[in-house]
This record gives structure tokens, C-alpha cells and sequence, in this order.
């Protein structure tokens, strides 16, 4: 199903008003009924990160991190059983585990001789048991599992379902009896950029001669697809040296707008 611009339009102007929660999403599929659930989760996710990036810089001030880590402290002084940090998170609109991360590493500042490193604080994200202290690894499992844009978790649904479609992919470019080399044969062949798949026959799809794909676990607004291209599909053009700039295919999970 192809979604009108108007149609995607609507649907983002929905999420303005409504926080990143499961409840949201169910709430958004009542109101976009004909909509698959897959393709508002994928809309959802990334006007939610849209918002993040522009809000970002003003929880991660210094003046900010103390107050979020005081009012955590506070809390858990009260109740530790209570999810004071995801309450936090929704009452400030941030991202969970993004606000797991902020008090996380306050805490390990406060806690360890050295500063943490990126790789110690997401290593105990994605594993909350690693935290040496039981309330706020109570605290950061439940924004982390909680948390349907940002985190561990999300990434490893996002990498499984990338990978999935990839497969899928393969499996009709069989299935169509079309001859390709995927990522790893390019890369024996020393490209160091490479799009999923490239088509050692071209085929022509709707008007458009098509020399390689490469395949999103996305939503392909209009947003996303310049950023794709500007981070991605020109320099396969450079690399490769093979097609006229417009003659690529983007695949997404989901449908993309017209």
C-alpha cells in the first residue's frame, strides 16, 4: 500500500501531541485504522527521534543532569520499587533510555574512581544486571524495556529486522531468477561502500533501469531519504562508477509515500 503524502502528513501532525508509549501507538492505530501497524510504529519512531535531535542539547546541560539526578535520588528515597526514572523521562519528554543513560553515568561519576567509559555505560545497558547498584539497575531495565524509539533493545528489534528483509530480498531476487552480487562478494572485490545488492543485469522498473538496491527496515520519508542519500547512495555512485544517479532502487519495510 502506497501512503499519500497528505496521508503521511496527517499521521506525523498526530504525533506531535502524543508522548512515545505503547498506549500512543495503540491510540494511533484506532485513528489510522487502515494504516498497518508496522508502518505507524515505523512513522512513530522516527518523528519521535525527529523531536529527540532537536531537544537534545537541553537535557544535557550540567545545570539539567543534576536536576534530573537529584529529583531520581528523591525519588527512589520514597519508593525504589516505583519507576521514578521512566516517570521522570515521560514527565520531562525524553526518551527513556536515553534518560537511563543521563543518570547512569551521573551515578558511575559519582561512584567510580575514573570517569566511564561509552563502553562500560552501554555494556550495562544492555545489561542492567552489571550495575552495582540494584535500585538503579531496577530503574534503568524498566526505561530500557519501556522504551519503543531508543535503546538496546530497539536497536537489536531494528539490526533482526533489518537483516530479515535483506533476506527476503535475496530470496525474491531468486525467486525472479535475477543474477547479483550482494555486500560480501563486493567487498571480496575490494568496494568499500556497497548497497545491499547490485544486479549484473540491469531490469527496467517502472520506466527506471535499475542497477542495484539497497534495502531500509524504515519508513522512506522524505526526510530519511535525503539524509540516505547524502550519507550513502552517492558515494555507492562514486564507488561504483556504474549508473546514472537515478537509477536506484530504495527498499523499505514499509510503504513509502508518494
Amino acid at each position: 500500500m502506497i501512503l499519500t503524502k497528505a496521508q503521511y502528513d496527517e499521521i506525523a501532525q498526530c504525533l506531535v501531541s502524543v508522548p512515545p508509549t505503547r498506549q500512543s501507538l495503540r491510540k494511533l492505530k484506532q485513528r489510522f485504522p487502515s494504516q498497518s501497524q508496522a508502518t505507524l510504529l515505523s512513522i512513530f519512531s522516527q518523528e519521535y527521534q525527529k523531536h529527540i535531535k532537536r531537544t537534545h542539547a537541553k537535557h544535557h546541560t550540567s545545570e539539567a543532569i543534576e536536576s534530573y539526578y537529584q529529583r531520581y535520588l528523591n525519588g527512589v528515597r520514597k519508593n525504589g520499587a516505583a519507576p521514578v526514572l521512566l516517570e521522570l523521562a515521560n514527565e520531562v519528554d525524553y526518551a527513556p533510555s536515553l534518560m537511563a543513560r543521563i543518570i547512569l553515568e551521573r551515578f558511575l561519576q559519582k561512584h567510580e574512581e575514573a570517569p566511564p567509559s561509552k563502553s562500560v555505560i552501554n555494556s550495562m545497558l544492555r545489561d542492567p544486571s552489571q550495575i552495582p547498584d540494584g535500585v538503579l539497575a531496577n530503574q534503568v531495565y524498566q526505561c530500557i524495556v519501556n522504551d519503543c524509539c531508543y535503546g538496546p533493545l530497539v536497536d537489536c528489534i531494528k539490526h533482526a529486522i533489518g537483516h530479515e528483509h535483506e533476506v527476503l530480498l535475496r530470496d525474491l531476487l531468486l525467486e525472479k531468477n535475477l543474477s547479483f552480487l550482494d555486500e560480501d562478494q563486493l567487498r571480496a572485490r575490494g568496494y568499500d561502500k556497497t548497497p545491499d545488492f547490485i544486479l549484473q543485469v540491469p531490469v527496467a522498473v517502472e520506466g527506471h533501469i535499475i542497477h542495484w538496491i539497497e534495502s531500509k527496515a524504515s519508513f522512506g520519508d522524505e526526510c530519511s531519504h535525503h539524509a540516505y542519500l547524502h550519507d550513502q547512495f552517492w558515494s555507492y555512485w562514486n564507488s561504483l562508477h556504474r549508473c546514472d544517479r537515478n537509477q536506484f532502487i530504495r527498499v523499505h519495510m514499509f510503504e513509502d509515500y508518494l
